[in-house]
């Protein structure tokens, strides 16, 4: 019978190349890590500081070598990929340079809860320790990692309270109208030297250059082409545009003096993502804030021009969006319509014995036929423009009789500016000065006691002063006000010297006479003037 016995099992310990097992003779290369929240003075001191002591602690100890000193200076540790030095010894450690981390705290870190775990799984699996002080974790030695996510999580919930603490100062200051200009992104502005917005006239220009082009019709790409031909600067410099930038312009409500505050908020504070404000979030308008450089009627009609450009739907089956698209090429592109069915005209090209020319064709007639639009004119561009021309200038031929009710109407209006406002504080001084006769009977009756009413007295006389100094100013503005008015009049006198006539079809004068243009028939124009003025014109068969 073969006999068997039992297997002998010899246990070998493990030998882990980590930091801690290496050979007495070999110094571990030690680097450390701080970092700082914010740029404050106080701030800045102790990052100093933090570096001063750790190159102290790792030259003190014999075992350690210095692997260098990691700070990042002002930065959030709620994200690793913002933070270059934190990064800069990941890599470092990636390649074996480094054997040991030391740290401060969970909290300087990391303040992201997921980001500490990944970061110290990483260096553990790499056989690199990192030792937080405050916590006295070693993360070599210790057996559970729900030490550093308890830690982490504080961190991270602390993170988040500083966030909301932030939140909740930035919109006290925006109750408050507390306005926060980026001069380096602002075109137009500068800080001044009381610390207040201040217009660089240079740069004015450029904005009011780009709200004028934009009323005359030019697209944003015209727009842009025109301001790199000038070769007019951004605020930042450049002299390449984009369209985004000249639309960002056209809505700041800080060119006409205003700010709109908190547009934008920060929806988390780990991921720093900023979103747009749509309702979620209470907005303040500060008005009449600073100097504006475009007057408000002005950049209503931008608003307004804005949101019908942008309202445009398609006019043709053949377009594959719903939305339309603004075209500021021709003029007749936005006023031009059949008077039959009310769909606006497109301009195409014809071929005829070799030549070609241009004709303005309904939209509707175009897609489908004589289906929906039975009788439209096809109408030759040549035509159109004369016929249009002959009536504008029918149309400015009238300006002397707009003239005389204009300069009519100018006087009385600047004159009565401020009148009413007038008549009522003299109505009020009156008042007040029936007042203090009522006082003085009283007392002279024996009704109370002179010191009894000292303080009515007052009362009366302060009012008096203020009320005179508004009409002295009032006064004087009624004197500017008929300054104004004569200069008008010398404006009017030469107006009347003038010869309006356009001699060559110009669009952006078309675009800011002209309202709409109804095709009637194939000889014949409806032409609808801005103010509701309508001109009708023959073309020419």
């Amino acid at each position: 019978m073969k006999m068997t016995t039992a297997p002998n099992v010899r246990i070998i310990p493990a030998k882990p190349q980590t930091a801690e097992n290496r050979d007495k003779y070999h110094q571990l290369r030690v680097a450390a890590y701080c970092r700082v929240s914010t740029e404050q003075e106080e701030q800045q001191n102790s990052y100093q500081v933090q570096i001063a002591y750790y190159t102290d602690l790792i030259n003190r100890k014999k075992e350690w070598t210095l692997a260098g000193i990691f700070a990042d200076e002002g930065i959030s540790g709620t994200q690793a990929k913002k933070r270059p030095e934190f990064l800069k010894m990941i890599r470092l450690c990636k390649k074996q340079k480094i054997d040991l981390v030391i740290t401060k705290s969970i909290s300087r870190f990391a303040r992201n809860t997921v980001d500490c775990l990944e970061y110290v799984r990483q260096l553990k699996d790499l056989g690199i320790g990192v030792i937080f002080e405050k916590e006295n974790i070693n993360t070599l030695t210790m057996t559970s990692e729900f030490m550093i996510a308890m830690h982490g999580s504080f961190a991270q919930a602390e993170s988040e309270s500083i966030s909301k603490n932030v939140s909740w100062g930035k919109q006290k200051a925006y109750a408050e109208g507390k306005v926060a200009f980026q001069y380096s992104k602002l075109l137009g502005y500068q800080k001044g030297a009381d610390g207040k917005p201040e217009i660089v006239p240079e740069e004015a220009e450029t904005v009011k250059l780009i709200f004028e082009l934009f009323l005359d019709g030019y697209s944003l790409t015209s727009i842009k082409q025109t301001l790199e031909n000038k070769e007019l600067p951004t605020a930042m410099g450049r002299k390449i545009w984009n369209q985004s930038l000249i639309q960002s312009i056209l809505k700041n409500e800080k060119y006409v003096g205003d700010a709109l505050l908190q547009k934008t908020f920060t929806s988390d504070c780990i991921t720093k993502k900023v979103v747009k404000n749509n309702g979620e979030r209470p907005m303040y308008l500060v008005t009449n804030h600073h100097a504006p450089i475009i007057d408000r009627d002005t950049f209503n009609r931008v608003q307004q021009e804005l949101a019908r450009r942008s309202s445009k739907r398609k006019i043709s089956d053949k377009t594959t969006t719903e939305q339309g698209k603004y075209s500021g090429k021709y003029a007749l592109s936005e006023l031009l319509i059949c008077g039959h069915c009310g769909t606006p005209y497109r301009r195409q090209m014809w071929k005829s014995n070799g030549n070609r020319y241009a004709v303005w064709r309904c939209i509707s007639r175009l897609d489908h036929g004589k289906r929906y639009c039975t009788d439209s004119p096809t109408i030759h561009e040549d035509k159109l423009h004369k016929a249009i021309l002959r009536a504008v200038n029918e149309y400015l031929g009238c300006r002397n009789e707009i003239a005389k009710i204009l300069k009519a109407n100018i006087g009385s209006v600047l004159e009565c500016k401020n009148q009413q406002e007038i008549l009522n504080l003299e109505q009020r001084l009156k008042d007040l000065d029936k007042a203090r006769n009522g006082l003085i009977s009283l007392i002279s009756e024996g009704g109370c006691a002179e010191d009894t009413l000292d303080a009515e007295f007052t009362k009366i006389h302060a009012e008096e002063q203020e009320i005179n100094e508004k009409l002295v100013e009032l006064r004087k503005n009624a004197e500017i006000s008929a300054d104004t008015q004569s200069k008008i009049d010398s404006a009017m006198e030469a107006l009347e010297h003038e010869k309006f006539e356009l001699d060559v079809f110009d669009n952006i004068i078309i675009r800011k006479l002209i309202e709409c243009i109804k095709i009637l028939s194939k000889t014949e124009l409806l032409i609808i003037f801005k103010g509701g003025i309508e001109v009708k014109a023959e073309m020419e068969e």
